[in-house]
């Protein structure tokens, strides 16, 4: 096996690797979170089609886990309520068509197309984050009859018809309440790692009923000309004749914020490791940007007021969409992603989202060049030390060789997720660990001890050691010879929580010893 993933005693080349206290101490374990977003709306990522069988689709994902596995990313995030509906067996809102084809129809045979995702993913060691579109009921190019569960149909007066879409009224208590059911449902009956929700508030504005494509506009910088307004007319009334007395922006930022809050709450006392993400447009608030930076507002047309999430603690991570080159100079990269550091006052994670697609894309393509560098800028950043790619589907194809030269320049080695101290800080429990020289290795027997979620394991040849990490329901993992180096003349193991706090290290192998 050849020598990669290695770094030296006195040398670091992965992220978070500090140089060791010695030559006979491994170094800090790499800390980067590497994730990827795994779309189900409109079939982008998986399934390919909504007419496979469960075996087609359980090897499409299977396919995929194995595919970041191998990048040595560290998380999926995986969208199971692409519009009021499931990809996974729920009582509050039909399965999916991207599914099936059919709205409220289960995959066949029958199967948790959830939990196997989540059974594959930690069986890897990958954590698995839950991806929910909080309002949106109805989606453009939908095609099966709607079915009897979805809220068009159980309560359709909080549902309104936005150009294409149909769209869950923020400010209907009723729409936000299912929103926040269907999530807890999932917090509770599933072992997820996250919950995350997407950049879908009050929907993009469009300026004629039949328009689309408003998302690419925002990203574009172009501004519609008599925008749609959004039809809240009813809730917005209520809301006034209740003696409210915000305007009517401010009341529709209250809304949203609202359910944010209830989501991080909610989450938190159903689970506390579960970790709750949010990623926004890659924008913030007009009055606040820095010099230069322009381009569409989330905070007055999508009324999402992220700098108030911050400010208030209400995520655990945030994963601004900073879908722009480096050199693009009103929404430049490096800037915005400052940006979003400094109005980050309760020390969250900053783990921006990277616009991967646009390699090979028919227009304003990026060239893979562009993904490396934005990924060597965020990693100067000591305050923002992860990143997600939209989508899996540019990892899938490699297109333009982007996956290879992420594994073979950026992702030598696995990494930790970043620890969460906000939530927990306690060490998990010390695993037990025997080891054994057999063949062309070293034979680990591996027993978890309380809390520990997964294995970092140490090895080193000479002055340098290789980083691996073993999710906590292996029993044995080989810590292998190296065709260069020879055999590992010690190795070292500590157990590593849901939060990613680490246990004391246990010395497993020792030459000579």
């Amino acid at each position: 096996m050849a020598a990669s993933g290695l770094f030296s005693a006195c040398t670091t080349s992965q992220p978070g690797v500090l140089p060791a206290a010695g030559a006979d101490l491994p170094p800090p374990a790499p800390r980067e979170f590497r994730a990827v977003w795994v779309s189900t709306v409109a079939n982008i990522d998986w399934p390919s089609k909504p007419n496979l069988n469960a075996a087609q689709q359980q090897a499409e994902a299977v396919a995929i886990l194995d595919r970041a596995k191998a990048l040595n990313l560290n998380a999926i995030v995986l969208q199971v309520r692409p519009a009021a509906d499931a990809i996974y067996a729920s009582t509050i809102e039909p399965w999916s068509e991207y599914l099936t084809g059919v709205q409220g129809q289960a995959p066949q045979p029958w199967y948790d197309p959830l939990k196997f995702w989540i059974t594959q993913a930690h069986a890897r060691g990958l954590e698995l984050h839950a991806w929910f579109n909080p309002y949106r009921a109805r989606q453009t190019g939908a095609r099966s009859t709607v079915a009897p569960n979805h809220i068009t149909r159980t309560n359709p007066a909080v549902v309104k018809s936005y150009g294409k879409f149909l769209w869950m009224d923020p400010g209907e208590e009723a729409a936000a309440k299912q929103t926040l059911d269907v999530v807890l449902d999932v917090v509770r009956r599933y072992d997820v790692d996250g919950i995350h929700i997407d950049d879908y508030f009050y929907p993009y504005p469009i300026d004629n009923p039949a328009a689309g494509g408003a998302e690419t506009a925002a990203l574009d910088g172009k501004a519609g000309k008599g925008e749609l307004d959004f039809p809240d007319g009813p809730s917005w009334q209520r809301y006034v004749a209740g003696g409210g007395r915000l305007d009517r922006p401010s009341w529709r930022r209250q809304n949203v914020n609202k359910l944010i809050e209830a989501l991080y709450e909610g989450i938190h006392r159903e689970k506390s490791w579960v970790r709750f993400g949010i990623s926004p447009f890659g924008i913030g608030r007009p009055d606040r940007r820095p010099r230069g930076i322009n381009g569409f507002s989330q905070y007055d047309k999508l009324y999402a007021d992220a700098e108030t999430w911050l400010q208030n603690g209400w995520l655990d991570y945030l994963s601004p969409q900073l879908y722009w080159p480096i050199r693009q100079p009103a929404q430049a990269y490096p800037v915005l992603l400052d940006y979003w550091v400094t109005q980050n006052v309760q020390g969250r994670h900053i783990w921006p989202g990277l616009f991967t697609s646009r390699i090979g894309a028919p227009s304003k393509e990026y060239a893979p060049a562009e993904i490396i560098e934005q990924i060597e800028v965020t990693r100067t950043r000591p305050n923002a030390r992860g990143h997600v790619h939209f989508s899996m589907v540019a990892l899938m194809q490699n297109r333009k060789g982007i996956s290879d030269q992420l594994r073979s320049a950026l992702y030598l080695s696995p990494a930790l997720v970043p620890a969460t101290p906000w939530l927990g800080n306690a060490a998990p429990g010390i695993p037990t660990v025997l080891a054994s020289r057999r063949g062309n290795g070293v034979v680990l027997k591996l027993a978890a001890g309380p809390a520990n979620a997964t294995y970092a394991i140490w090895s080193r040849y000479g002055g340098q050691w290789r980083f691996a990490v073993a999710p906590a329901s292996r029993v044995d993992w080989t810590v292998p010879d190296d065709v260069k180096l020879g055999s590992a003349d010690a190795v070292y193991v500590s157990a590593v929580d849901r939060l990613g706090n680490e246990s004391a290290r246990v010395q497993a192998w020792k030459r000579g010893a």
